[in-house]
C-alpha cells in the first residue's frame, strides 16, 4: 500500500513542501532515498524504538520511503513523526483517510516523546498557503505556529497522541493564541533602562540620535567608563516594533531554533553580542547547510561588538557588504539564501591595550603609537560605515553617589518615536528606506540641503579632518537625524556642527 505523508524542509526564511512516499511491499528491506542526510538516514533506529515502546511495530516486509522533491537534500530529526505516521498508516496498522490534510513534523525520542524543531513559523506560513487544513508538531513549537491564523495547530508531546487522533478521531486540543495581544504586552517589558545610567548625559544623547536615524555608533573609552551598560539599555530607547517586524524576527529566530518554548511572537527588538572569537560564517551565516549567523539575528535589533579591536579582522571585513546591503546573500553550488540583516551596530573598544587613554596618571599607559598600532586592527572602510564615534569618559564620583536618577528610557523613547515617524513619512515613497540611515545618494541630495553657512561649516571639517566622501555622507545623515530630534524640517549650522563632533576617530590628535 502508497500512503502520502507532508512535512516540510526550510530553506532561507522560506519553507518548501516535502511529500514523504511510503510503500510496503512484499520482500524485506528499509530503503529511504530522496537526499536525506545522515541525521535523516537515522530517524529508522528512532522510530523503530518509539512505535515497539507505543505497543505498535515496524512492519517485516520491504519499505520503501522517497521524499520529494528528490532532488532537494533533506536534514535534520524533524521528519521523524512524518516517516512514523507514514509506515502505520501505509502498513495499515492505522486509519489514515485524513492523514494528508494535516503537515506532520517532530522529532521523535525512543520513548514516543517529541522534541522541538526549527522553522515552525515559516513551515506553518507555507501550510497556509498550501492549503493544509492543520499542523501538527511538538507541543513547545506550537505557539510559535500558532501565530499564523487560518491554520489548526496541535501542540502534541507523544506519537500515540497523533495514533489516537487519526485511528480513533481522539480530537487534539488546539492550540489558538491572540497574536496582537501578545505582541502589544510584551512591547514595553525591558530589563534595562537609561534612569539607571549615572551622570553620561553626552553618550545619552549620542544613542538617541543613533535610535532616531538608526545610525550605527562605536564607544571608545577606558575600561569601567559604562560602554557595555550603555549599549544593553539602547533597545529600550528604540521605537517599537511593528508586528510586520516581529514577524520577520520571529520567522528568523525560528529558522535558527532560537525561539525560546512556548514563546510565541518575539515582540522586543533582539539584542545579540557575540564574543570576540567569533568565525566571519556563525557572524554573517553559512556552513554546509546554510544558517543564518549573528548579523541576521539581530535583524530589526542591535548587534553589539564589544572590544572591537580583538575581533579577527577577517571577520569584521565580511561584515562590510551586509552593513550597506542590509541583507547577506550565501551561495552553494546548488542554491542560493538570502537572509536579512537590517541591524543597528554598536561596537565599544579601549583606546590603546592597556585600556587607558594617554595619560601619565592612569593604572597603565601606552604611548601614541602604540595606540595607533592598536586602532589600525580596525580597517578605515569598516569605521567609515559606522555614523557616530564618541569618546565615553569615566563617570565622577560625585555623579556616581548622586540618588536623582536619571530621564528614564520611556521619555527618550517618545522623541525618538516621534523623530522615526517624521522619517516614515519622508520616505514614504521609497520601497526599501524606513528612516536616516539607509538613505542613499539620492535621497541625502534631496532631504540634506545645507545653507550657505553650514555648508561653509561642512567643507572646513572636512578639509581639516580629511574626511572620506562616506564620511561626508555620514555626517548629513546624522545631522538630519539630529534635525528631526529637534521637529525642524531643514538642517542648521548647529545641527552640523553637532554632527562633525561625533566623528571622533576621524580627528587628527584626538589620542592627545
Amino acid at each position: 500500500m502508497l500512503v502520502k505523508v507532508y512535512g516540510s524542509s526550510v530553506f532561507g526564511v522560506e519553507a518548501t513542501i516535502i511529500t514523504v512516499e511510503v510503500n510496503m511491499a512484499s520482500g524485506i528491506g528499509y530503503h529511504l532515498v530522496g537526499l536525506p542526510d545522515n541525521a535523516v538516514k537515522e530517524s529508522s533506529y528512532r522510530i523503530t524504538a518509539a512505535l515497539q515502546n507505543n505497543k505498535y511495530k515496524l512492519p517485516g516486509k520491504k519499505i520503501i520511503i522517497n521524499m520529494a522533491p528528490a532532488d532537494l537534500r533533506k536534514e535534520g530529526s524533524a521528519y521523524d513523526l512524518t516517516v512514523a505516521m507514514g509506515i502505520l498508516a501505509a502498513s495499515e496498522q492505522i486509519k489514515a483517510e485524513k492523514i494528508s490534510d494535516y503537515l506532520i513534523m517532530g522529532e521523535l525520542s525512543l520513548d514516543g516523546g517529541l522534541q522541538p524543531i526549527k522553522g515552525a513559523l515559516p513551515i506553518a506560513i507555507q501550510a497556509k498557503k498550501d492549503g493544509f487544513k492543520g499542523f501538527i508538531l511538538p507541543e513547545q513549537n506550537a505557539r510559535e505556529a500558532a501565530i499564523v491564523s487560518g491554520l489548526e495547530v496541535y501542540g502534541i508531546a507523544n506519537i500515540t497522541q497523533v495514533i489516537q487522533f487519526f485511528d480513533q478521531n481522539i480530537p487534539l486540543e488546539r492550540t489558538e493564541i491572540n497574536t496582537r495581544e501578545i505582541f502589544f504586552k510584551g512591547l514595553d517589558n525591558f530589563d534595562f533602562d537609561f534612569s539607571e545610567v549615572k551622570g553620561q548625559e553626552s553618550i545619552k544623547r549620542c544613542m538617541e540620535i543613533a535610535a532616531a536615524g538608526g545610525h550605527n555608533i562605536i564607544l571608545i573609552g577606558p575600561p569601567g567608563s559604562g560602554k557595555t551598560m550603555l549599549a544593553k539599555r539602547l533597545p529600550s530607547i528604540l521605537p517599537p516594533m511593528t508586528l510586520q517586524e516581529a514577524l520577520e524576527t520571529t520567522k528568523i529566530h525560528s529558522v535558527a531554533g532560537k525561539v525560546r518554548d512556548n514563546v510565541g511572537l518575539m515582540s522586543q527588538r533582539p539584542f545579540r553580542s557575540p564574543h570576540h572569537t567569533i568565525s566571519d560564517v556563525a557572524l554573517v551565516g553559512g556552513g554546509a547547510y546554510p544558517q543564518p549567523g549573528e548579523i541576521s539575528l539581530s535583524h530589526n535589533g542591535v548587534l553589539f561588538l564589544d572590544e572591537l579591536p580583538e575581533f579577527k579582522r577577517g571577520v569584521l571585513e565580511v561584515m562590510r557588504q551586509p552593513l550597506e546591503d542590509r541583507e547577506v546573500t550565501i551561495s552553494r553550488a546548488k542554491f542560493t539564501v538570502t537572509y536579512p540583516s537590517s541591524f543597528m551596530l554598536v561596537a565599544s573598544m579601549n583606546p590603546s591595550p592597556g585600556g587607558y587613554f594617554n595619560d601619565p596618571n592612569a593604572p597603565v599607559s601606552s604611548s601614541a603609537s602604540e595606540m595607533q598600532r592598536y586602532l589600525s586592527k580596525i580597517s578605515g572602510p569598516l569605521l567609515d560605515r559606522i555614523d557616530i564615534h564618541i569618546e565615553v569618559t569615566p563617570v565622577p564620583f560625585e555623579k556616581l553617589s548622586e540618588d536623582r536618577k536619571g530621564e528614564s528610557s520611556l521619555e527618550i523613547r517618545k522623541r525618538v518615536t516621534k523623530a522615526r515617524e517624521i522619517q516614515v513619512t519622508r520616505f514614504s515613497e521609497y520601497e526599501n528606506i524606513h528612516y536616516n540611515a539607509q538613505m542613499g545618494s539620492k535621497q541625502i541630495n534631496k532631504f540634506c540641503k545645507l545653507d550657505s553657512n553650514s555648508l561653509q561649516l561642512l567643507k572646513n571639517a572636512m578639509e581639516k579632518l580629511n574626511l572620506s566622501a562616506r564620511a561626508y555622507d555620514r555626517i548629513l545623515k546624522v545631522s538630519r537625524s539630529i534635525a528631526d530630534l529637534d521637529g525642524k524640517e531643514h538642517i542648521s549650522e548647529g545641527h552640523i556642527g553637532e554632527a562633525i563632533q561625533y566623528r571622533s576617530l576621524d580627528r587628527e590628535g584626538w589620542l592627545g
